[in-house]
């Protein structure tokens, strides 16, 4: 790998630069404390701006960059390693290869400045290209091995399995408590668009939601998501019960879909049951096409427990047999009691007049032998909705924290 050089060789100046690295990035250091952010071997031993100077070298000379290239990408691998950020290495090579070249045109005429010049754009060009390909695909393996690590321990604690080794081997503390989230995620229009390819769009949405959950929670939260949704842990020490609404409205600003989740807070060795229970609640809470958000346990006790298997279920299932043969009623119906019985409000959501609304009411009352304008009737015939929906309206989302974790290993998932 060598630039080819028109002019005579120009390192004379910056061979007792090599002895004083610090002269190249002094002020940098100083504004920017780039000594520390960088890891002590980097700047101790072979400093940024000592590598760069020699490659300036190199090529000012004409000479083969090839090994000392080598080097620079053995150096910034190690620099994504320990989690350096990469435009502090690039700042620092830019500094060095400026402050050389300061020094350089210091001792040169005018008339070879150019051909110095078109050198150092070549070499700028070669350095970040090879310290920006290192440096991304170490950054890409640590990720994958984190990634790996996070799958891992998540799905250990939804199964009741000791994570003791698994969190010592991935460095992620297992916390005494947790915030347990079943989450489903919209699918997002653009992935029924035939024009497009909506594996690849599901995938970035996915990809902006694990982004968004790793900025609001850094590497602490666990995750099994794929692109329709799944489980979150998160330390109870982490967020407090009343930030978790605003993170499950990022992560939908962030999925640019909707995203509704179910929530039971847990200790470690309650997660698999407390899994399983939000599941069910999100379940739930889809199936009575409920508003995008997150839910909680205890607000939907109730509910709940009537849509547990059971002759109650059943008989209260049959309150509303009357109405199958008349479907304008039961949405009519189901859309009312959702709006809180206003009936301009349902009107207006079914496109009738506010008259028809309540000639629908009377229907329903007069077949069912329950009026939904009095108020225990309206409970009965809420209830007997709750219960019924689990006959007649599947769930959108069918994953449970067993089939994630086994889409997620298997790779079905991205």
């Amino acid at each position: 790998m060598t630039i080819h050089l028109d002019g005579p060789p120009t390192t004379l100046p910056l061979r007792d630069v090599r002895i004083h690295p610090d002269r190249l990035i002094g002020r940098r250091t100083e504004d920017h404390a780039v000594s520390r952010s960088l890891p002590v071997d980097a700047v101790a031993g072979d400093s940024v701006a000592t590598m760069c100077v020699d490659v300036v070298r190199s090529a000012l000379d004409g000479h083969d960059t090839t090994e000392k290239m080598t080097r620079v990408a053995i150096a910034a691998a190690g620099w994504a390693h320990d989690g350096v950020p990469i435009d502090t290495i690039l700042h620092a090579f830019h500094e060095g290869l400026r402050r050389a070249l300061d020094l350089v045109a210091a001792r040169r005429d005018d008339a070879s400045l150019l051909d110095g010049f078109r050198t150092a754009v070549s070499t700028s060009d070669l350095l970040c290209t090879t310290v920006t390909r290192a440096y991304i695909r170490e950054h890409r393996e640590v990720a994958g091995e984190h990634h790996t690590a996070v799958h891992t321990l998540a799905s250990a604690l939804l199964a009741g399995q000791p994570t003791a080794t698994t969190a010592r081997e991935s460095g992620i503390a297992v916390a005494e408590a947790y915030s347990v989230l079943a989450l489903w995620i919209q699918e997002h229009p653009d992935e029924r668009d035939t024009r497009m390819n909506g594996a690849v769009v599901a995938r970035r949405k996915l990809r902006r939601v694990q982004t968004a959950l790793a900025q609001r929670c850094g590497e602490r939260a666990l995750a099994l998501l794929s692109v329709d949704g799944g489980t979150l842990l998160i330390p109870a020490d982490l967020l407090a019960d009343d930030e978790l609404d605003a993170l499950v409205d990022s992560l939908a600003r962030a999925a640019r879909v909707d995203i509704m989740a179910a929530l039971v807070p847990a200790r470690t060795a309650e997660i698999p049951a407390a899994a399983e229970r939000a599941h069910e609640l999100l379940d739930m809470v889809e199936r009575l096409d409920s508003a995008p958000g997150l839910y909680r346990f205890t607000d939907l006790a109730l509910e709940y427990q009537l849509t547990r298997p059971g002759p109650g279920r059943a008989e209260l299932g049959e309150l509303l047999r009357p109405l199958d043969d008349h479907p304008e009623l039961y949405e009519t119906l189901r859309v009312h009691i959702a709006n809180n019985m206003n009936r301009q409000r349902t009107a207006r959501l079914l496109h009738i007049h506010t008259n028809t609304v309540d000639y629908r009411i009377r229907r329903v009352a007069q077949l069912t032998g329950v009026d939904p304008t009095q108020c225990s009737g309206l409970w009965q015939l809420r209830s007997a909705m709750i219960a019924r929906s689990f006959h007649t309206r599947p769930p959108r989302r069918r994953s449970r924290p067993a089939e994630q974790g086994a889409r997620q290993l298997t790779g079905t998932a991205s």
